[in-house]
Protein backbone atom coordinates (compact mmCIF):
# COMPACT_ATOMS: atom_id res chain seq x y z
CA UNK A 1 0.00 0.00 0.00
CA UNK A 2 1.18 3.32 -1.17
CA UNK A 3 1.51 5.91 1.53
CA UNK A 4 2.50 9.77 1.61
CA UNK A 5 3.23 11.49 4.80
CA UNK A 6 3.91 15.51 4.88
CA UNK A 7 5.29 17.39 7.43
CA UNK A 8 6.99 20.83 7.89
CA UNK A 9 3.76 23.37 7.10
CA UNK A 10 3.08 26.07 9.74
CA UNK A 11 2.70 29.49 9.94
CA UNK A 12 5.55 32.03 8.89
CA UNK A 13 6.40 35.37 8.15
CA UNK A 14 6.08 36.97 4.66
CA UNK A 15 10.13 36.22 3.61
CA UNK A 16 10.54 33.37 5.94
CA UNK A 17 11.38 29.73 5.47
CA UNK A 18 10.02 26.70 5.76
CA UNK A 19 11.36 23.30 4.47
CA UNK A 20 8.55 20.75 3.84
CA UNK A 21 9.20 16.78 4.09
CA UNK A 22 7.19 13.79 2.35
CA UNK A 23 7.81 10.50 3.64
CA UNK A 24 7.33 7.66 1.13
CA UNK A 25 6.46 4.08 1.68
CA UNK A 26 4.98 1.22 0.07
CA UNK A 27 6.88 1.56 -3.22
CA UNK A 28 10.45 2.83 -4.28
CA UNK A 29 10.51 5.84 -4.62
CA UNK A 30 13.62 5.94 -7.45
CA UNK A 31 10.83 4.45 -9.79
CA UNK A 32 8.14 7.32 -9.80
CA UNK A 33 8.15 10.72 -10.59
CA UNK A 34 7.77 13.04 -7.61
CA UNK A 35 6.78 16.73 -6.05
CA UNK A 36 4.43 18.91 -5.19
CA UNK A 37 0.82 20.68 -5.50
CA UNK A 38 -0.81 23.15 -3.44
CA UNK A 39 -4.60 23.50 -2.60
CA UNK A 40 -5.45 27.00 -1.82
CA UNK A 41 -9.75 28.23 -1.21
CA UNK A 42 -11.16 29.48 -3.85
CA UNK A 43 -8.15 28.34 -6.23
CA UNK A 44 -7.19 26.07 -8.87
CA UNK A 45 -4.73 23.08 -7.70
CA UNK A 46 -0.93 24.03 -9.04
CA UNK A 47 1.69 21.84 -9.26
CA UNK A 48 4.29 24.00 -7.22
CA UNK A 49 7.16 21.45 -8.34
CA UNK A 50 8.22 18.27 -9.52
CA UNK A 51 11.04 15.80 -10.09
CA UNK A 52 11.36 13.33 -12.69
CA UNK A 53 12.49 9.73 -11.86
CA UNK A 54 14.16 8.71 -15.17
CA UNK A 55 15.86 11.92 -16.82
CA UNK A 56 15.77 13.91 -13.11
CA UNK A 57 14.66 16.76 -14.44
CA UNK A 58 12.84 19.26 -12.72
CA UNK A 59 10.17 21.69 -13.07
CA UNK A 60 8.70 24.69 -10.83
CA UNK A 61 5.62 26.93 -11.29
CA UNK A 62 6.45 30.12 -12.71
CA UNK A 63 4.82 31.28 -9.18
CA UNK A 64 7.69 29.78 -7.32
CA UNK A 65 10.59 29.92 -9.57
CA UNK A 66 14.08 30.97 -7.66
CA UNK A 67 12.26 30.68 -4.22
CA UNK A 68 11.56 26.92 -3.89
CA UNK A 69 13.80 23.89 -4.75
CA UNK A 70 12.80 20.27 -4.78
CA UNK A 71 15.35 17.68 -4.06
CA UNK A 72 14.75 13.70 -3.16
CA UNK A 73 16.75 11.42 -1.25
CA UNK A 74 15.72 8.03 -2.52
CA UNK A 75 17.69 6.09 0.01
CA UNK A 76 15.55 7.31 2.32
CA UNK A 77 12.48 7.97 0.32
CA UNK A 78 11.88 11.36 0.95
CA UNK A 79 10.91 13.96 -0.85
CA UNK A 80 11.68 17.77 0.25
CA UNK A 81 10.08 21.37 -0.78
CA UNK A 82 12.26 23.97 0.43
CA UNK A 83 10.39 27.19 -0.02
CA UNK A 84 12.32 30.28 0.76
CA UNK A 85 11.36 33.84 0.64
CA UNK A 86 7.31 33.36 1.08
CA UNK A 87 4.83 35.35 0.14
CA UNK A 88 1.22 35.58 1.24
CA UNK A 89 0.24 34.41 -2.31
CA UNK A 90 2.01 30.98 -1.15
CA UNK A 91 -0.02 30.13 1.78
CA UNK A 92 -2.29 26.85 1.17
CA UNK A 93 -2.26 23.10 1.47
CA UNK A 94 0.43 21.18 -0.08
CA UNK A 95 0.03 17.92 -1.16
CA UNK A 96 3.43 15.43 -1.71
CA UNK A 97 2.43 13.11 -4.94
CA UNK A 98 3.87 10.41 -6.89
CA UNK A 99 3.63 9.28 -9.83
CA UNK A 100 4.65 6.60 -12.58
CA UNK A 101 3.87 9.07 -15.02
CA UNK A 102 6.46 11.71 -15.92
CA UNK A 103 6.19 15.12 -14.66
CA UNK A 104 3.57 17.62 -16.75
CA UNK A 105 1.33 14.87 -18.41
CA UNK A 106 -2.47 15.39 -17.92
CA UNK A 107 -3.39 13.49 -14.94
CA UNK A 108 0.10 13.25 -12.98
CA UNK A 109 -0.14 13.01 -9.03
CA UNK A 110 -2.56 10.15 -9.05
CA UNK A 111 -1.43 8.69 -5.49
CA UNK A 112 -0.96 12.13 -2.77
CA UNK A 113 -0.35 12.63 0.89
CA UNK A 114 -3.30 14.40 3.41
CA UNK A 115 -1.35 17.72 2.80
CA UNK A 116 0.12 20.15 5.33
CA UNK A 117 -1.18 23.75 5.68
CA UNK A 118 1.16 26.42 5.15
CA UNK A 119 0.19 29.98 6.35
CA UNK A 120 2.60 32.93 5.36
CA UNK A 121 1.28 35.62 7.60
CA UNK A 122 2.39 38.35 9.28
Amino acid sequence: QIQLVESGGGLVEPGGTLRLSCSVSGVILDNYAAGWFRQAPGKEREVVSCANSRDRRTSYADSVKGRFTISRDNAKNTVYLQMNKLKFDDTAVYYCAIDFLDCGIIGWGRNRGQGTQVTVSS
